[in-house]
Order: C-alpha cells, then structure tokens, then sequence
C-alpha cells in the first residue's frame, strides 16, 4: 500500500509548473490569432480606403512577413536557450509578445499618419514574429524536459491546451465584440479592445513564468551546449534525418493550425458571406472540443504510441479537407462540422508536439534545432497560408488552396512512416 502511494505522488502533475510554461505560449497564440481574426475589421485602418479585398490582401502580406522573422527568433532565441537557460529565454519572449500587441492596439491608422501607419504595423509583427520564433522551441523544449519519459504525451497536452484555450478566448472575444458592436464600431475602435488586453495577459504571464526553476537536463548539459560550434550546421550535419522529419510533420500542422484558425475565418465571411456570428460561434465552439481533447490524446500516446495517432491524424486530413471545405458556407450546422472535425483531428497532433519535438534532437541543440527548423516550416507554409487563401478566392479558385492541404497531408504521411517510435523513452 506504501509502495502504491508512494508511485502515486511520483506522478502527480505538477499543475501549477505546467500553466506556468504554457502561459507564454497562450498569449503568443492569443496575439497572434486575434490578429487573423480581427483583420476584417481593421485592415482598412492601416491601408488606403477604396478596395477593401486590397486592404485584406495587404494586412495578410504583412502577417505573412512577419513570419519570416520567425526563424531568425527561433535561431537566436533558441541558441540563447541551450546556452542560457529555458527560463530566461521564455521571459524574453513573453515581454516581446506583449510589448507588441500593446503597440498595435495603440497604433494611429493610415488616415491619420499615412504609410506610417502600415510600417508601425510590421515593425510590431516583426517583434512578435522573433517572439514567437522562440517560444515554440523553448517551451516545448521545457515541456519535454521535466517530463518523465512514460508521461511525456500527458505533459505536453498542456503546451496546446494552453494554446486552444487562448484561441478560444479570442474567438469568444470575437463573438462578443461581433454581437454586442456595430461593424462601424468594431474598425473604428472595438479591435483595438483584444490587442490591449494581450498587454495584460503578459503581465500576469511574466510573473507566473518567473517562479518556474530551470530544468535538470539543461544544468547538466549547458557546458555541452557552449561548446558546439556553428550548432545550425551541426543539426544539419549530424541530425538531418530528424530536420527532414520535424520539417514534414511541421508542414501539416501548419497548413492545419492556419487554416481552421487563421484563414478560414475571414475567408468564410468575405468570400462565402457566412454570417460573422456564426462564424465565431462555430469556431468557439470548436475550440471548447480541441481544448477538451489535448489531454486524453496525450495519455493516449503514453499507453499506444505516438506514431499510430500521427498517422491516422495525417491520412484523414488528406481524405477529408477537401469535402469539408464544401461546407464553408452561410448558416451555423455546416460551419460547426468543417471547425468541429477539423480541429479534433488535429489534436491527434497538437496533443504530442512538444515530445515529438524535443525527442528528435540532444539537449545540447534541442532550442536551436527546434527554433531554427520548424519556424522556418512554418514561415514557408502558415505565414502564407492567409494571404494564399484570399488571393485564390479573389481570382475563383479558392478550391484549389483546400486541395494544397491535402497534398501536404500525403507527404506528412510519409515522413511520419519514418519516425521511430518514442514513447517511454528518454531523451537523448
């Protein structure tokens, strides 16, 4: 009886340790997916008036841009991790994050400074885009860290539990703000409301994160880590199965990530006219189930593996994102089946990222190797994926992005035939 209590509170999660690592990450998703989300409002704010599918186009570059300073976050803010600290590193992030999404809630529009105003605006993502760059990498990187091996799936449920429940803040926020404003309001100020409170989700993210200790497998491997040299080259050189790997599956999640909570919002008001209400009520609702999920997906990698769940999760993207794009369209049920079937298939993934992140690399490059990589995956392919949508649903031809993300489903399925499988083992 002894012996069973004993494992028993060997086991126990520490709750408390978990949302404080996940709290940054929630509000680099809350920032970054509000802004998605709330660009059909403001996006005639920082552009010339007149042709508002120009103005869309144009915020969506400027998201898209932003991405590509990902990689760069994830290179620098990674390195400084696997030298530094994961503690200090994702501080750093939290305070760019936030500091961004204050200066855009508080940016004049193009009326009042011209093309000032855009060029605030991208100087704002370019800090939120090195920002993110790094908190992925690290916080999965610490996630995977204080993990034992046969729990690592149920410790990284909390990296997107913490992340859906900032996107469903956000799309409730929206719904609110949708319900309760006129569209008048909402471009003229009411957008302005989510960026500001970013500013003060940070706050509270920064003093959680500041009683979280440094992992053990860093103290021990930071000598280590100082002493790798062109460590970038090195993941390269030493681990190329697993960039080739962590690049293929990262492809998917991207596509997947941006496409049900970034680009099909705008795309199902302004290009299939659904009403913005049910929109943000369907992918609240949505949101609720991906939350709900992350944990029983997580333990479920623990007990069968993580390979068999990646699998299933890539070959029905690819069977299903086509017909469920179909049912983008005016009216609540069909837009509650394309968020809700979507989104609890990509838990299959988002449940066990940080472990199938952090297992690919030693912990001497485990920052970097994640930072660099996967931010470059996904500068290529969820920076874009926004601006691809709207600009192939401007020329008719919205289809043909929906059959783009069945393609990459394929190729995702067959980088994940070459993973090993992973669960119960220790990190490298």
């Amino acid at each position: 009886m002894a012996d069973a209590t004993t494992e028993r509170l060997r086991h126990r999660l520490p709750v408390k340790k978990l949302f404080a690592a996940s709290v940054g990450n929630a509000l680099e998703w809350f920032d970054w997916t509000i802004y998605a989300t709330f660009s059909i409002y403001f996006a005639s704010e920082f552009f010339p008036k007149g042709n508002e599918a120009l103005a869309l186009i144009n915020t969506f570059a400027t998201y898209a841009l932003a991405f590509f300073f990902r990689p760069l976050g994830g290179m620098l803010l990674g390195r400084f991790a696997d030298v530094k600290g994961r503690k200090p590193a994702m501080i750093l992030t939290i305070v760019l994050m936030a500091g961004g999404s204050v200066a855009i809630g508080l940016l004049p529009t193009f009326d009042q400074v011209g093309w000032l105003a855009p060029i605030l605006l991208l100087l704002a993502r370019v800090a939120q885009g090195l920002s993110l760059g790094g908190e992925v990498s690290n916080a999965s990187a610490y996630l995977g860290e204080i993990a034992p091996p046969a729990r690592r799936g149920r410790y990284s449920a909390f990296f997107y539990i913490s992340t859906g429940s900032a996107v469903l803040i956000a799309s409730i926020l929206g719904f609110v703000l949708a319900r309760t404003m006129s569209k008048a309001d909402l471009t003229a100020y009411g957008w302005r409301i989510p960026f500001l409170l970013g500013g003060v989700l940070g706050i509270i993210g920064l003093w959680l994160r500041r009683s979280l200790a440094e992992t053990e497998i860093f103290e021990e491997k930071k000598s280590t880590a100082r002493r790798v040299e062109r460590p970038l080259r090195t993941t390269l050189r030493e681990h190329p199965r697993a960039v080739v790997q962590l690049v293929g599956f990262s492809m998917l999640s991207t596509l997947c990530y941006y496409t049900f909570f970034s680009a099909l919002t705008s795309f199902a008001v302004k290009t299939r006219k659904a009403d913005d209400v049910d929109v943000f009520l369907a992918l609240s609702i949505a949101t609720a189930l991906f939350v709900a999920l992350q944990y029983p997906m997580g333990a479920l990698s623990d007990r069968f593996g993580r390979k068999p769940q990646l699998l299933v999760w890539a070959a029905a993207t690819a069977i299903l994102i086509v017909p469920l794009s179909t049912l983008v369209r005016p009216g609540l049920p069909g837009l509650l089946v394309v968020f809700c079937v979507g989104l609890c298939l990509y838990t299959a993934m988002t449940s066990i990222a940080p472990a199938i992140m952090s297992e690919l690399f030693p912990t001497e490059l485990r920052g970097l190797g994640i930072g660099a990589w996967y931010n470059l995956t996904v500068a290529l392919f969820g920076g874009t994926a926004p601006l691809v949508l709207t600009a192939l649903s401007d020329a008719g031809l919205s289809t043909l992005f929906f059959w783009y993300v069945a393609a990459g489903a394929v190729i995702a399925f067959f980088v994940i035939r070459t993973l090993p499988e992973t669960k119960g083992s220790d990190l490298r």
